[in-house]
């Protein structure tokens, strides 16, 4: 989906459109919306239907934005300015700061997204969810699937996505996920690329080693310190020294990405591995100090990953948590117990635990909590035994 978080607040404020938009910095209260609405224009009724008169000078801008909060989405007119998802709104707003500054709707864009993924489903049933805006589709045995290269399948997908949401997609025909996700980000806003086997050397070869979904920045800065900038610089590479250099399975992997390889299936159903809730702080605070504040917010966390927990009916064995210190240096514990739980006491108690374990005199920005080796009310734990005790889904 193209900037999902932004292109969902745009269906609410449609005269915001074609200008930047950045979506980040807390929830959306509709109520305390309203509220200011009335206070500054007492002279018209306001409600959940005439949000698209609001006048654009009254919402905020970024320019006007103090404190930790990051940056969900951006409109392209935005990311015109260098503006990108996961970027601290302090910098952003050094870099745009006309652009209008909208909270998060959570509630609202998991409702699209249901629906968007549900079109899909109508269309081309195989269908992987990876995430809120983001799906691999096989189209292999969908009647008239393989036309125009999947051209036309894509279309009709485009279209009917709009006619049920309002929104547009970005569409990657590709013979499998690795290049199908690369091509999906050719053509942005509205658009489809197709990338036939034969086309590996002319649009895929010239691409940032980083355009692979699975090199990050690391890595990245690892594969230029050897001279390799590009995808067909990456290809030339033996693969006996790829594995030479990045370690047998990580080695061997860049080596098959290079060349376009990817024998990966779309699973229409997996579980999860774990589930986590963290938030970063306004401002730092102490565990002593500020002994209150971070005990609300820790047991609120264990509240909403228990609620999560018991929503899509999992219980979990191994309790983590997470901090990150002012500086910026990260800390994670985990603790295993004897029985899954879903329930936010006992998960705060485990957590608790772990708390214990860390150094508390520093002061905190961050603090996340996690709950792993899930499983479903009566089944075995021990298909689940082998999880990682690292990893976290946000």
């Amino acid at each position: 989906m193209d900037a999902f978080y932004a292109s969902v607040e745009l269906l609410r404020y449609p005269q915001l459109r074609g200008l930047p938009v950045v979506i980040g910095g807390g929830r959306r209260r509709v109520d305390d919306l309203l509220e200011r609405l009335r206070q500054t224009y007492p002279d018209r009724e306001w409600g959940p239907d005439t949000l698209d008169r609001i006048p654009v000078d009254f919402f905020p801008r970024l320019q006007d934005y103090a404190g930790r909060g990051v940056a969900t989405t951006a409109t392209y007119e935005a990311r015109q300015s260098g503006v990108g998802s996961a970027m601290g709104l302090m910098k952003a707003a050094a870099l745009c700061p006309q652009a209008i500054l909208l909270p998060v709707d959570f509630e609202e864009v998991r409702r699209i997204s249901r629906l968007f993924k549900s079109t899909i489903t109508e269309i081309a049933p195989v269908m992987e969810d990876r995430g809120v805006d983001e799906v691999y589709i096989d189209f292999t045995q969908v009647p008239g699937g393989q036309r125009e290269g999947g051209r036309v399948l894509a279309r009709l997908i485009q279209k009917s996505i709009h006619q049920a949401t309002g929104l547009t997609c970005s569409i990657g025909v590709a013979p499998n996920k690795l290049i199908a996700k690369m091509a999906s980000e050719f053509n942005k806003p509205a658009g489809i690329s197709i990338v036939l086997p034969d086309d590996l050397e002319r649009l895929i070869w010239p691409l940032p080693c980083r355009k692979i979904n699975g090199v990050g920045p690391k890595a990245d800065e690892k594969l230029k310190a050897h001279g390799i900038q590009t995808i067909g610089e990456l290809a030339a590479r033996e693969r006996d020294w790829l594995v030479a250099t990045f370690g047998r399975s990580y080695g061997a992997w860049l080596h098959d990405a290079a060349w376009g390889r990817d024998d990966r299936p779309v699973v229409t159903e997996s579980e999860p591995v774990s589930m986590s809730r963290e938030t970063t702080f306004e401002r730092d605070l102490h565990a002593v100090r500020d002994r209150e504040a971070l005990g609300a917010i820790f047991t609120r966390l264990c509240e909403q990953v228990a609620a999560d927990l018991q929503r899509k009916g999992y219980a979990g064995r191994t309790i983590g948590i997470k901090l990150t210190y002012t500086d910026f240096q990260k800390v994670t514990r985990d603790l295993t117990i004897e029985q899954a739980t879903a329930d936010a006491a006992a998960i705060r108690r485990a957590a608790g635990q772990c708390l214990k374990r860390v150094d508390l005199r520093q002061r905190i920005r961050l603090l996340g909590v996690r709950v792993g080796k899930l499983s479903r009310p009566g089944e075995s734990t021990a298909a689940s035994a082998a999880e990682p005790e690292t990893g976290w889904l946000f």
